[in-house]
């Protein structure tokens, strides 16, 4: 996939979104990889859905009546080759949620979707750091983790060309 990319995103409630930043915080701490280092407004905790190079319009009722979706954080998981690699927290990957992720795709029709967010290699987690040295995950993975049972509340597009975010659905916690 080459070129500015387009995401849909799941927002999580504020007291999950809060559990997830303290993680963050805590690996900042430990002078850690950690997205805590990112300030700007639209770095928050959330679940990927779908990676394109674009996205055009659709319909979102049929998303916006499905939440809020519960979701359980687990346990941390590694993505990557070398000696860094991106942390994160697993979501459970409830039938809810399965479904609503294939209804999505479905709702898009046919893109060229960043592979790890097609139906079927979907994984899908919340990211807390990239560029981990393999080194320092004894000093990070007891900082994190532990099943934190939570809340998806919205939808929203994140547009990285324009560093814009766009709410399509539901309440922005």
């Amino acid at each position: 996939m080459s070129g500015a990319i387009v995401s849909l995103e799941l927002l999580l409630d504020g007291r999950t979104e809060a559990a997830v930043r303290d993680e963050w915080a805590a690996l900042a701490a430990s002078g850690l990889s950690s997205l805590a280092a990112h300030t700007a407004p639209s770095n928050r905790p959330h679940i990927t859905l779908v990676v394109r190079t674009r996205i055009a319009a659709f319909e979102t009722d049929g998303i916006a009546r499905r939440l809020p979706l519960p979701v359980t954080l687990g346990a941390p998981v590694l993505f990557g080759t070398g000696d860094r690699r991106v942390l994160a927290r697993s979501v459970a990957p409830s039938p809810a949620l399965v479904d609503l992720h294939r209804d999505l795709h479905g709702a898009l029709g046919a893109g060229e979707d960043a592979a790890h967010t097609t139906p079927g290699a979907w994984f899908p987690h919340v990211t807390l750091a990239r560029r981990v040295r393999l080194a320092d995950l004894t000093t990070a993975l007891p900082l994190v983790g532990g099943e934190l049972d939570g809340t998806a509340t919205a939808l929203r597009r994140w547009d990285a060309a324009t560093r814009t975010v766009t709410h399509l659905t539901g309440a922005d916690a």
